[in-house]
Parts: structure tokens; C-alpha cells; sequence
């Protein structure tokens, strides 16, 4: 598409006309300006009346808020960045959608840094800093092993691993995977099974360590050898079918958790290929609930995230700290859950569970 210059301005593009200001939303509802900006600001005082009056200006005026003066006038942008790999996997985009919505419902408009290419936590940090926020949710699900230190002056919440803020204030949000995978491995010991074998994800990703750390707790508890791990994968199918092909060579594997459904798939695979009958040889449970969980032959036991809820207790604990409120109470709402199908069964010659 070509676009033509215009003669007479600056460049030799047309200018593009000015909006209507608040003057003018003023003028149209018959109040004052000072009533528009509480009403664009969401601000009490102000009559059902008056409101409505104001709204319907600005939607009849097309009025559309100048956020940088409105951030020079509050001392707020209204608007969150957020720090994330960038990854298409489902977990981290599901909630990066997740995380986009909830503060929309909040009033918060919505800033992404990517560190896909590599780029470090801190550097997009200040990225995020130089473009206005007034706070941060790191969903950022890798590290390299060593504790992050940020220096940022507005409120950081975590998903996930706990961070040292040198200035400001954070907090950790998440779903705890710990215990999520605890309840995957008790539920396969309590179907007979003599131990479970695990496929765990990459060991720079703080949920695949949190997942291993469940499983080995829950074995412990139960008095259940631990077997050895089978190949760390790459949360791909790929890297389950590889897993999976070799568990399939030990007679004695008879319940597996791994730490996605995408690595389960894989593996629920090998062991048909292999001639082992899923759930009657073998007994698989991932992570995650896919949309094509509930739709494999067999259908998958999984554990299910509530990757709404997450964002939402994100949220409201990060707008809590920028706008100076009592923390939210905490969640009755489970932010996981087993859900089961009928890839896992009791153990093969096992007359009773656990």
C-alpha cells in the first residue's frame, strides 16, 4: 500500500486531526472537567446520573484518554508489564492469555517483554520501566540456577520462583506444582502401583523441577522405591516417545507420570507401539489438560491447571500493592486439579489398591 504525501505539513504527510479533549466532554454533559476526569478515572463522588451523562458524551465524542497525561496527573499509567519466555507451549501461553485478560477486567492495559531471543529477566525489566508500568508479573518459567536479583521501583509479582527486589516490593503468586504432583503419584500408588516411574521436563524450568520435587515426596511418603528418571525431555512429544521406548523395555513399569501431557502423549505412544496396553499394562497420567487430553484412545488422566484463577490472584495481588490496598484474601478456588480418564487403572495382578 502506497501512501501518498500531502502538501503543506511537516514531512509531506497529513496530520492526523485532533481528537476531542475533555473540554470538550465537558461541555457536551454540562459539567465540569474535573467531574470527567473522575469519572474517566473510575473515581467516587460522582452521581449514577452525572455518570451516565459523561459516558454517553464520551462515547458520542469518540473520547479517548491521553494516558500520558493522565499518568502525570495520577502518578499511574494504568498499565502492567509483563515478563515471559514468549513460548508457544500451552501452559506459559495459556496464562500469558490469562494474565492479558484479567487485568483488562481490572482496568489495566497490557505491556509484554519477551525474552524468547535469550535476553535476560533485567533487561526486560527495564524495558518494561522505560515504557511506563506501574507494576510487573514475572511469568518468566526458566532460569539459569542462580537467585534473581531485580532493582525495580514499582511492586513485582512472581509466578513461580521468589525474587530478591532490591527497591520496591514483590510477592509470589503460582500454582503449586509441588503439591499438584504429589497428587498425580499418589493417585497411581493408590491404584496398586508399586512405585512410579517419572519423565521430567528441563531442569531449568522452576514447574519441572517443582513437579520432580512432588513426585520424590510423594514415593518418600509412601514408603515407594524411587526408580531411576528416565531421559530429562523437552516438554515435546518427541521427547516421551524417546522416554517411553525405553521404559517400555522394563517389565516392571507399570505407572508413569510425566511432567506434560505433550511428553505423556509421546509416551502413551511407545508403550502401544511396544505392545503395552495403556491402562492394563500401563499407566500414564501427565500435566496440563490440553484441549486434546480428553480426546487420545484412551482418553488422558491429567492434572489440570486453573490457569485463570492464577492470573486473576496475580492480579489482584499486584494492583493491591500499586494501589496501596489490603492483600486480597486467599483463593477457595483450586488452582489444580486431578482430572481422570481412563488412561491410568489399577495394577496389573493387583487384587485391591493401596
Amino acid at each position: 500500500m502506497t501512501t501518498t504525501p500531502s502538501e503543506g505539513t511537516p514531512g509531506g504527510f497529513a496530520r492526523r486531526r485532533r481528537g476531542p479533549g475533555m473540554t470538550e466532554v465537558a461541555r457536551a454533559a454540562g459539567v465540569s472537567q474535573k467531574t470527567v476526569s473522575r469519572v474517566v478515572n473510575a473515581e467516587p463522588h460522582v452521581s449514577p446520573e452525572v455518570r451516565d451523562r459523561v459516558l454517553r458524551a464520551i462515547r458520542e465524542l469518540d473520547y479517548r484518554p491521553n494516558n500520558a497525561a493522565r499518568a502525570l496527573l495520577l502518578g499511574r499509567y494504568r498499565r502492567i508489564g509483563v515478563v515471559s519466555l514468549g513460548s508457544a507451549l500451552y501452559g506459559p501461553s495459556t496464562l500469558l492469555i490469562a494474565l492479558e485478560r484479567a487485568m483488562q477486567r481490572a482496568g489495566y492495559s497490557f505491556a509484554l517483554a519477551s525474552t524468547l531471543e535469550g535476553q535476560r529477566v533485567s533487561v526486560a525489566v527495564e524495558a518494561l520501566l522505560e515504557q511506563g508500568v506501574d507494576g510487573i508479573v514475572l511469568s518468566e518459567p526458566i532460569d539459569d540456577g542462580t537467585p534473581l536479583r531485580l532493582g525495580a521501583d514499582v511492586p513485582v509479582v512472581s509466578l513461580g520462583e521468589g525474587v530478591d527486589i532490591t527497591e520496591g516490593v514483590g510477592a509470589v503468586v503460582g500454582a503449586d506444582g509441588v503439591a499438584a504432583a504429589r497428587i498425580a503419584t499418589e493417585h497411581l500408588l493408590a491404584l496398586g502401583h508399586r512405585t512410579v516411574w517419572h519423565i521430567p521436563g528441563p531442569q531449568n524450568w522452576w514447574a519441572a523441577r517443582d513437579r520432580l520435587r512432588g513426585w520424590r515426596e510423594a514415593l518418600a511418603a509412601a514408603g515407594a522405591p524411587e526408580p531411576p528418571l528416565a531421559t530429562e525431555g523437552d516438554w515435546s512429544p518427541a521427547a516421551g516417545y524417546t522416554a517411553g521406548r525405553r521404559l517400555s523395555r522394563l517389565a516392571d513399569v507399570t505407572a508413569v507420570f510425566a511432567a506434560n501431557d505433550d511428553m505423556a502423549i509421546g509416551a502413551l505412544h511407545a508403550f502401544t507401539e511396544a505392545g503395552r496396553r495403556i491402562p492394563g499394562d500401563v499407566s500414564v497420567i501427565g500435566y496440563d489438560d490440553i484441549p486434546a487430553a480428553a480426546y487420545l484412545a484412551p482418553p488422558l488422566t491429567t492434572v489440570r491447571q486453573n490457569f485463570t484463577a492464577v492470573a486473576d490472584r496475580a492480579v489482584d495481588q499486584l494492583t493491591a500493592l500499586i494501589e496501596g490496598r489490603p492483600a486480597p484474601a486467599e483463593p477457595t478456588e483450586p488452582a489444580v486439579e486431578l482430572t481422570v480418564r481412563a488412561s491410568t487403572g489399577p495394577a496389573p495382578h493387583s487384587a485391591s489398591p493401596r
